[in-house]
């Protein structure tokens, strides 16, 4: 919990009220392992019948929310803003904590030993749904990827060339894209397919799965209104015959997780995935084990050799993270071999 008075202030009884219900959804939430964004409590008010969906009334409560983080009324870190995060290389106090870093994010990948070869990458157009897809991809240990919009060529043209090279690797690839239902967010989805697939040279399995109008009529989310100054409106008003349009941020974090988990768990043989998960865990007990004789490690030159054979054995050397989540969880197995090695040096023990 971050509640800090910077600002006192006296907030109207109107006021005190919004207070009250964004609270009430914030620890709602946050029960359930979800972190919102003010886009996503907004809709949540409006979901409730607590106000009606307009721009007015979002900057209302932005403004509100605001307020009250600053007179220590709302959990700074109930709320956050998934465009601006800070990163960094990631640095230790000596190769021992190294060490329990790579134990903690130490994984397989079950979709190797899966009886179908198969890549699955989920798809978002904007920074702010990442947040939410996040955990559901984590624990199905599948790749997300923000498209920001309509994707740069270069961004692309990267994946094209990964999904070419699984493909050739012999894996079927699957893209599962999650969007706005509007004029923009449904022609991203068809030029990203387009042109993923140019970039690939292979046709491949793209899925919009959110949002659709199916969807539209069973979450029944609140509707805004297509913008006129959209060159794309027209096109859309004639497809879909309808000039309501629906924002990805309107669904529960909780309906996200089951629309994904939907798609991608018939993909899944639970035994195999098992015995994966299983295996993981022996592998993060070898690890467990070089901590805990960390002290006869350094006084011992073959724990430095069982060290590198579990390197060389299970792979887990790799190189920054940089995908834009703002997760640091790669391994550097390779560094602490090599500070482990100075220790040993340093001591004259190698």
């Amino acid at each position: 919990m971050a509640v800090e008075l910077f600002i006192p202030k006296k907030f109207t009884k109107a006021h005190e009220w919004v207070i009250r219900q964004a609270n009430k959804i914030i620890d709602e939430y946050l029960e359930q392992g979800y972190t919102l964004t003010l886009r996503q409590v907004h809709y949540q008010f409006v979901a409730r019948d607590l106000y009606e969906n307009t721009q007015a009334n979002y900057k209302r409560l932005g403004n509100i929310l605001d307020a009250a983080r600053k007179a220590g009324l709302v959990d700074w870190d109930a709320i956050e803003d998934r465009t601006r995060i800070l990163r960094r290389i990631p640095v230790w106090d000596g190769p021992e904590k190294a060490l329990e870093r790579v134990r903690d994010s130490f994984k397989l990948d079950p979709w190797d030993e899966q009886p179908k070869l198969r890549r699955v990458e989920v798809w978002v157009e904007k920074d702010a749904a990442v947040g939410i897809v996040q955990p559901t991809c984590d624990k199905l240990r599948i790749p997300y990827f923000s498209c920001r919009g309509y994707s740069s060529s270069s961004g692309l043209y990267e994946a094209g060339k990964r999904l070419e090279a699984y493909h050739k690797a012999g894996y079927e690839t699957t893209v599962l894209y999650l969007g706005d239902h509007d004029p923009s967010g449904v022609q991203m989805t068809e030029v990203s397919e387009e042109r993923v697939e140019m970039y690939a040279r292979h046709q491949i399995d793209f899925r919009r799965i959110a949002l659709t109008l199916p969807q539209v009529e069973e979450f029944s989310p609140p509707p805004n209104f297509a913008k006129e100054t959209d060159s794309r409106t027209k096109w859309y008003v004639e497809r879909f015959d309808t000039e309501e349009c629906w924002e990805l941020d309107a669904l529960s974090p909780k309906t996200v997780d089951q629309i994904i988990r939907a798609e991608v768990e018939p993909m899944i043989d639970e035994k195999a995935w098992a015995a994966t998960l299983e295996q993981e865990e022996e592998h993060r007990k070898v690890l467990a084990e070089i901590i805990s004789d960390w002290d006869r490690t350094k006084a011992a030159p073959d724990m430095l050799n069982k060290l590198r054979e579990f390197a060389t054995q299970y792979s887990i050397t790799g190189e920054l993270d940089d995908n834009g989540d703002g997760h640091e969880d790669t391994m550097f197995a390779q560094q602490v071999i090599d500070e482990s090695g100075d220790v040993l040096n340093k001591h004259g023990l190698l």
